[in-house]
């Protein structure tokens, strides 16, 4: 066997620790002299993204759209969430022994030009749609809040947004921290007096059933999942002899507390009736006192900028990670920034009719994050003991198993399983009761096929020769 040896990309430029710098480079692997940080860190990190109002809405809709009795829902929840969560945990330990985004060790499975499968994917759906998402809800519940138009709330928001992923995971860590207490006090506060006026009895007859169920865990897990393609881009700038154990508990927890604690709220407020507002955000402040309800809207738009300011960073990592030369030792910045301009003509045109829009988008990130977390971790199993770090940025590393068997796994679980207003498969066609299992299948099917095109493709892996 030859050893094969591959230069890093390292991220040029001096940065630290420092705050207000604007964090140079692009996806390159992080020096073990800029390393700093420590897991608990993580937990705020993840915690901070997840105490907005998308949150909240996957437990409305898992009542208000999937039939859901306040029971199933939670249960539903803490299973899907749970899932996401776990394997997010899995992922973020391997970051500090690496020094690598998330997307760039995709690119072990998947090849340097396979790895536009899901690198292109998660910078379309973070960068662009998973911030638009986010955006519409601060922006209308800074609209509620203020009494100013939609589109100038928008506005605000998305400068804000834009400004802090610009300059880079220092800032983008150190705003999360401080936006932490704010927003965990307000949730807190909010989730009391939601639950003290819930009224659980008033769905137990809904008809959602094993479907429903289905449906809240695939969007529950969607939710939770969206998060896993950024894992390592927060956890490479940790010492390399960092705990993994540590790393991935913190993480994951951040993720698990923050949506299991906020979706239930979600589904408790879709028991309180709200009838004639549409505005989302206005409907489930509307049960609140007045000074509760303005500070509710107020943490609903600060959690969204906690969630986007993540949103836009990796999805410029993602971007960076196609291997598309961009000049200028800030590269990383500019993407930023060109992502929010992107982002922001998405949002504009999701103001209206955000709730379905949205119920869409859970379960499509599902879709995908399913078959490729498949390539990865059964790849990651497939490797084990052997040393990968050749591969990151090696050009002529190009098998073709991992991107047919993700591929694969998306179109076969889409086509036969998919259930959404969207549209709709043959197997939940012919049994409604049957859900949404798209992303179940999905991992499944990619798993399993990159099992055998793994050992057919193997003796020709350039670390094998």
């Amino acid at each position: 066997m030859t050893v094969v040896e591959i230069p890093a990309e390292v991220r040029e430029g001096s940065y630290g620790a420092r705050v207000t710098a604007v964090e140079p480079g692009g996806a390159g692997f992080i020096p073990l002299d800029e390393r700093h940080g420590r897991p608990l860190n993580l937990f705020w990190t993840w915690m901070s993204p997840n105490l907005e109002f998308a949150t909240i809405f996957v437990g409305v809709i898992s009542v208000l759209y999937f039939g859901q009795t306040f029971g199933q829902a939670v249960a539903a929840i803490v299973v899907g969430t749970g899932l996401g969560a776990l394997t997010h945990g899995v992922l973020s330990a391997r970051g500090p022994s690496t020094g690598v985004p998330q997307m760039v060790l995709s690119r072990i499975g998947f090849g340097y030009r396979g790895n536009i499968l899901p690198a292109g994917l998660n910078a379309v759906v973070a960068g662009i749609g998973w911030f638009a998402v986010n955006s519409v809800s601060g922006a209308l519940a800074l609209a509620t809040l203020t009494d100013l138009p939609n589109v100038l709330c928008l506005v605000i928001v998305v400068v804000a947004q834009v400004a802090i992923a610009f300059f880079g995971h220092n800032l983008v860590q150190a705003f999360e921290r401080y936006a932490f207490p704010v927003l965990a006090v307000i949730f807190l506060i909010t989730a009391i007096i939601t639950l003290s006026k819930a009224t659980p009895g008033t769905v137990s007859a809904q008809t959602g059933g094993v479907g429903g169920f289905l449906l809240t865990v695939g969007a529950s897990f969607g939710y939770a999942a969206g998060w896993n393609p950024y894992a390592t881009d927060y956890t490479r700038y940790l010492p390399a002899t960092t705990s993994k154990k540590a790393t991935g508990l913190w993480a994951g927890l951040g993720i698990f507390v923050s949506c299991v604690f906020l979706e239930v709220v979600g589904a408790a407020s879709a028991t309180i009736a709200t009838p004639g507002i549409e505005n989302p955000t206005e409907a489930f402040t509307s049960h609140l006192p007045s000074l509760m309800a303005d500070l509710t809207l107020l943490a609903i738009t600060l959690g969204a900028i906690s969630a986007n300011a993540i949103n836009i960073y990796s999805g410029s990592m993602s971007f960076l990670a196609l291997g598309i030369n961009v000049p200028s030792g800030l590269r990383r910045a500019i993407v930023s920034g060109a992502f929010g301009v992107l982002g922001f003509l998405l949002a504009w045109s999701g103001l209206k009719d955000a709730g379905h829009k949205y119920e869409s988008f859970l379960l499509i990130i599902a879709y995908w994050i399913g078959p490729w977390l498949a390539v990865y971790l059964t790849d990651w199993f497939l490797r084990r003991g052997e040393q990968v770090d050749s591969y990151l940025y090696d050009k002529s590393h190009n098998p073709w198993s991992g991107a047919v068997a993700m591929a694969a796994g998306m179109v076969v679980s889409i086509w036969l399983f998919s259930n959404q207003s969207e549209y709709v498969g043959p197997a939940p066609s012919a049994w409604p009761a049957l859900g949404d299992i798209t992303f179940e299948v999905g991992f499944v099917v990619a798993a399993l096929l990159y099992l055998l095109f793994f050992s057919l493709q193997r003796g020709r892996d350039r670390s094998a020769q």
